[in-house]
C-alpha cells in the first residue's frame, strides 16, 4: 500500500498533538538512582536485554544467568559480568565507541518491567572477575554501568503479548532449528544436522 508523504509523523509537535499529554505518574517514576522500590526488580531478574549504539550499528542482546546476576554496587552503580558467547561481542565493541547503554529486565510471571539507561565501562580487573567466578571459570570482562535513569514500563505490552501464559507458548519444533537456518543460509556448507546434533553438550560445556 503507497502512503502519501503526509502521512508520516516528521516534528516532535505532530507527534505530542496525536499522543496527547503525559500523566503524571509516568514522570514521577523514573529517577536518577536505584531506588529500593526498584532494586527487588533486578534482584530479581534471570534476563536482562542489553541495548548499545556504535559506529558499527545498533545491538540488543540478551544476558541472562540465576536472578540477581546483574549486581547491584550501589545506588548508582551495577555490575554486569560478560559469560561466554560467540565472540561477535557487538555489544562490546559498541560500547567501546560509545558508552551509552540501555538494560530491559524481565522477570517471569511479573508483568512490569524494569528499564535503566547509564553509562558502561569494560573492565578486567582480575579482583572484579574473581568475583563473578561460576564454576571456576572467570568472566572473559565485567561492564560497570553508571545509571543515570531508572523507571518501571507497566504491564501491558507483556499482558498482550501473553508472555507467561503457558497456553501461548510455541512449541519448539514449529520453528526452524539453529542448524537448519545456518544450513540455509550457508547453502549446505554448514552441516546443519550435526550442528543441532553437538549443540546442546557444547552448550553445556561452555556454559560458564
Amino acid at each position: 500500500m503507497h502512503l502519501e508523504d503526509d502521512s508520516y509523523v516528521t516534528t516532535v509537535q505532530e507527534l505530542e498533538s496525536l499522543y496527547g499529554p503525559v500523566a503524571r505518574p509516568s514522570y514521577v517514576k523514573e529517577v536518577d538512582h536505584i531506588h529500593p522500590a526498584y532494586r527487588p526488580f533486578i534482584e530479581s531478574a534471570p534476563l536482562a536485554i542489553l541495548a548499545s549504539s556504535g559506529a558499527g550499528g545498533l545491538d540488543a542482546s540478551p544476558r541472562g544467568d540465576h536472578a540477581g546476576f546483574v549486581h547491584i554496587e550501589d545506588s548508582k552503580t551495577l555490575y554486569l559480568p560478560d559469560r561466554r558467547g560467540n565472540n561477535r561481542i557487538d555489544t562490546l565493541r559498541n560500547i567501546v565507541e560509545d558508552p551509552r547503554v540501555a538494560l530491559l529486565f524481565l522477570v517471569p510471571g511479573v508483568g512490569e518491567t524494569l528499564r535503566i539507561n547509564g553509562t558502561a565501562q569494560i573492565s578486567v580487573q582480575p579482583e572484579l572477575l574473581a568475583r563473578f567466578a561460576v564454576n571456576g571459570q572467570l568472566p572473559k570482562s565485567v561492564l560497570r554501568i553508571a545509571v543515570t535513569s531508572v523507571y518501571f514500563q507497566c504491564s501491558r505490552a507483556v499482558i498482550r503479548a501473553g508472555l507467561w501464559d503457558v497456553s501461548r507458548y510455541v512449541p519448539r519444533n514449529a520453528l526452524p532449528t539453529a542448524g537448519q537456518i545456518l544450513k540455509a543460509l550457508s547453502e549446505a556448507e554448514i552441516d546443519g544436522d550435526a550442528y543441532d546434533r553437538d549443540l546442546p553438550g557444547r552448550i553445556a560445556d561452555t556454559l560458564y
